[in-house]
């Protein structure tokens, strides 16, 4: 099947996300299934799954109704975290998964994330396959002798627990105060550490899709709480995941936030092996896996982007410095349950998060945005590639895979990059020190806002 340049875009980064009734409507969602059945030639079997916002059952019987007016059948997994979604459809031997979630966005949206047969999120290629028919409604519908049907299958949720538990190595004794958001995870990721031996104090762990405890995304401003009962209740550790349970933050046991990129620094080197990260993450884990003699390949942001890297290179482990990460001996899919067990893993036969993080060299990251209109994308970025390498002396290595990165000499970075799931163009960058990290993001804002 052509696709053509001329076809709306409907996926992001990360999936579809929009406000429900905005960009998210239930026709859209409808022809969303309704395409799948169809590119899946209207037969096979679809698993589907959703997180706890208060759209989800709607947008799932949406999306159900055409897919099994397409001819394929539904196997409901009903509220899951995504990394469930995943295993259940490769486990299951389904054609395809679908999430429904706007993972760590706010509770007014929604989304879909579509899963291949190996529990492995749908490729560039296959997502425009979607838009095309959607576009064109070039449907197959089936006739009523063929149209599909619905099967419950959330009773797989028993045999990922146990293969959860079966991958790892964890005695009883650690003491963790988990938090969920809210979220597709609150039953489950304080049930596997429980069943893992671990002492489980559960925050935010009651499925709302009103975010009372906290938003979704697992960030230091929306952590506080969560840092405060770690060091007050002498845990050993904090875990904190996002609305659909793909990501993983990890909180130490002096209750404070695990850097990001110094994390996946440690649990890489812990992993070893060839591993594969981002263009926006910083220098630290270039810098850890080379003391071990280790490659790290980079590629565009984005899980399916680090997941065909892994497929490509087969590589060990690979992740994004937000939490998101990859075990490709379990799963093609992003599972933030995974990677807390092997972060408890960790701990337990190497002892606190924080003196472990002490081993890894880590330099000042800063992360900021500048608002711009989703039209203006793409000749702001055009100019930032011309000018950015300009702005420093130095200039080491730059990388254009996704927006633009540079590195100087001196172990500082820069990357700018247009939001793929929202609207704005965003600078991450790594110096020395805080001071010179934070000269570095001011030319860069100023270089932005020059061409707004």
């Amino acid at each position: 099947m052509d696709v053509h340049e001329d076809i709306p875009r409907l996926f992001g980064t990360s999936g579809i996300r929009g406000k429900v009734g905005e960009e998210i409507t239930l026709e859209l969602v409808m022809n969303i299934g309704l395409a799948i059945s169809t590119q899946l030639g209207g037969k096979g079997k679809v698993v589907v799954g959703y997180d706890s916002r208060t759209s989800n059952q709607m947008m799932e019987k949406a999306l159900s109704a055409g897919i099994i007016q397409g001819g394929c059948n539904v196997l409901t997994l009903g509220l899951a975290p995504t990394p469930l979604v995943g295993y259940a459809t490769n486990k299951l031997q389904a054609d395809a998964g679908v999430m429904i979630t706007a993972s760590h966005n706010p509770p007014q949206d929604n989304g879909i994330k579509v899963w291949d047969s190996k529990g492995m999120a749908y490729k560039r290629e296959d997502e425009q396959v979607i838009e095309k028919i959607v576009h064109e409604k070039s449907f197959s519908n089936a006739s009523w002798k063929e149209i599909g049907r619905t099967e419950d299958v959330s009773s797989i949720t028993t045999s990922y627990i146990n293969d959860l538990l079966a991958f790892v190595d964890i005695k009883p004794g650690l003491k963790v105060v988990v938090d969920c958001a809210n979220g597709a995870a609150s039953y489950l990721s304080p049930l596997v550490l429980r069943k893992a031996g671990c002492k489980v104090l559960t925050l935010n762990c009651q499925p709302d899709g009103f975010f009372p405890g906290r938003m979704p995304e697992p960030s230091e401003p929306n952590l506080q709480e969560l840092m405060k009962i770690v060091k007050a209740t002498k845990a050993d550790l904090g875990i904190a995941h996002d609305g659909d349970a793909d990501r993983m933050v990890a909180v130490d046991d002096n209750g404070q936030m695990a850097e990001f990129d110094a994390l996946l620094a440690l649990i890489s080197s812990e992993i070893g092996g060839c591993v594969v990260t981002t263009v926006d993450a910083s220098s630290c884990i270039d810098l850890t896996m080379k003391k071990l003699g280790e490659k790290v390949i980079r590629t565009k942001v984005g899980d399916v982007y680090v997941a065909e890297a892994i497929e490509k290179y087969k590589a060990s482990f690979g992740g994004e410095p937000s939490g998101t990460w990859i075990h490709p001996e379990f799963c093609m899919c992003p599972d933030g349950i995974l990677s807390a067990l092997r972060v408890i893993e960790l701990v337990q036969k190497k002892g606190s998060l924080s003196s472990l993080l002490e081993n890894i060299t880590s330099y000042p990251t800063l992360r900021g945005k500048v608002n711009c209109h989703k039209s203006q994308k793409d000749q702001i970025m055009d100019g930032v590639e011309k000018k950015l390498p300009h702005l420093f002396e130095n200039v080491e290595e730059k990388i254009s895979i996704d927006g633009i990165r540079i590195a100087l000499k001196d172990g500082s970075w820069v990357l700018i990059r247009p939001s793929g799931t929202e609207a704005n163009i965003r600078v991450t960058l790594g110096s020395k020190t805080d001071e010179e990290a934070q000269k570095i993001m001011e030319k860069c804002q100023e270089l932005i806002e020059s061409m707004l």
